[in-house]
């Protein structure tokens, strides 16, 4: 009985985490665009040629394999990319994406009372990282969160759904190494039909989730979905 409570308390914990970062991301409303009027230009958006070419979860990294530096884990995860040697926990300081720009510091985000994920405070200029979670470059899903605009213009990402597949994303970590992680699909998905375990669901290996608000603009609803890029941890520097 006491296991089962315990399983079900993790099971609720998964769940309210899973919701935060939809709260987090849903809730964008596009403030800029909203005073600008509707004639703004809206943040790009992925084309189906950065989406998975199959289901996520069709190939994984092979059993043991997540610690070997030259594994090949081969499918529409990563496109044939190497997959790099799993680090130690260690929490992330800065992410720097140089295609589309972004070199921002990353901001340790909790729980709110309703068991959402706190947004990042402030200008929209930082990304924010679930401190209880995943830390980029250990093995799991970590997951990372950022504003698309703010009532002053675009924001930290904004650019998000310009991404290529195997496209850089770098993430400075505390303990002064860098992940390195490789884009494998860039997909935008409604807020009514938001994949909960596609996109947290744990891995085997390290992988990465970058979010932001998308998916077409509407002047009353706000954003209608969400940007989501999974990226594979490729080395470390």
């Amino acid at each position: 009985m006491a296991a089962r409570s315990a399983q079900a308390l993790r099971d609720a914990q998964a769940a309210r985490r899973r919701n935060g970062w939809l709260v987090c991301v849903a809730v964008c409303v596009g403030v800029w665009l909203l005073r600008q009027g509707t004639e703004m230009s809206e943040p790009p958006q992925p084309t189906r040629a950065e989406a998975f070419a199959a289901a996520p979860g069709a190939a994984r990294a092979p059993a043991g394999g997540t610690g070997s530096p030259h594994a090949r884990v081969d499918g529409p995860r990563t496109g044939g990319a190497l997959a790099g040697a799993a680090l130690a926990p260690s929490e992330p300081v800065r992410v720097r994406i140089p295609a589309i720009r972004v070199d921002a510091p990353v901001i340790r985000l909790g729980l709110a009372r309703d068991g959402s994920l706190d947004v990042p405070p402030g200008s929209g200029g930082s990304a924010g990282w679930y401190k209880d979670g995943t830390a980029p470059g250990a093995v799991g899903t970590a997951v990372m969160a950022g504003h698309v605009d703010d009532a002053r213009g675009p924001a930290v990402f904004y650019a998000l759904g310009a991404l290529k597949k195997g496209s850089r994303i770098e993430v400075a970590r505390a303990d002064r190494r860098t992940a390195v992680f490789s884009v494998d699909a860039v997909e935008v998905y409604p807020n009514d039909a938001f994949p909960d375990r596609r996109v947290y669901g744990p891995a085997g290996r390290p992988e990465l989730r970058v979010i932001t608000c998308g998916g077409g603009y509407g002047e009353k609803s706000g954003y209608r979905g969400n940007v989501v890029v999974f990226a594979h941890l490729t080395g470390a520097e």
